[in-house]
């Protein structure tokens, strides 16, 4: 799951970053309201941990700014217990869910993951195309009617070309989908990724579109073989 995380406060910031991340989510941090507007244009976040009070633009702002533009990403407002108009006013815009501060990071994990497993329920969280299927709630791949294991990265990676078999997906387009901002990753990650699928698959299913990406072939009557 990756996360962005909306908050000025620079202990709390890294406080929830590290509690975050050592529970396996990707997380990348923002500190101001505009920024994170700009930010989720291109959608590629499955949710949003954002404070009310954020200096350049709102949270109330920003929240109004997503659902404006079409956006149903979930949000989880932060925001002082004693400020229920705040909270009120960001739940009327579109925001899912709210904690009052100060709180337990361990709780925020826990309103995290619900959160996201009700919005699961919002989108398409399976994939059927050809002998491939793919089961995005419980990380399940099919393969010709085998049980495939794939490690969570690899997993969201093939789901992303699955999504768009037959066009081109850049290393960039990959890279946003699977790593954090901020996340030290080796030149060449996706093609290790890319190389494992092709193993636990096939060598011939995704093919490489020299200096631009990858694509996840297909024939007329499915997948490539």
């Amino acid at each position: 799951m990756r996360v962005l995380l909306v908050e000025d406060d620079v202990l709390l910031g890294e406080g929830i970053c590290a509690a975050l991340r050592r529970a396996g989510l990707t997380v990348d941090w923002l500190r101001d309201g505009e920024s994170a507007r700009i930010a989720l244009i291109d959608g590629s976040f499955d949710l949003v941990v954002l404070d009310l009070g954020l200096p350049r633009l709102h949270g109330s702002a920003v929240i109004e700014a997503v659902r404006g533009g079409g956006s149903q990403v979930p949000i989880l407002v932060l925001t002082a217990r004693d400020r229920v108009s705040e909270r009120v006013q960001a739940l009327n815009l579109g925001a899912d869910d709210f904690m009052g501060k100060p709180f337990d990071t361990s709780e925020l994990l826990a309103r995290i993951r619900a959160l996201h497993r009700r919005s699961i329920g919002r989108v398409e969280t399976r994939i059927e195309h050809g002998d491939l299927e793919l089961d995005q709630a419980r990380l399940a791949v099919v393969w010709r009617g085998h049980q495939i294991e794939l490690p969570r990265r690899e997993f969201h990676l093939l789901w992303v070309l699955v999504e768009n078999a037959g066009r081109i997906v850049s290393r960039e387009t990959l890279q946003q989908k699977l790593y954090g901002w901020d996340e030290d990753i080796e030149s060449n990650a996706i093609d290790v990724h890319i190389h494992h699928l092709r193993r636990k698959l096939s060598p011939e299913l995704i093919r490489n579109v020299r200096g631009v990406g990858y694509v996840l072939e297909l024939l007329s009557d499915g997948l490539a073989p």
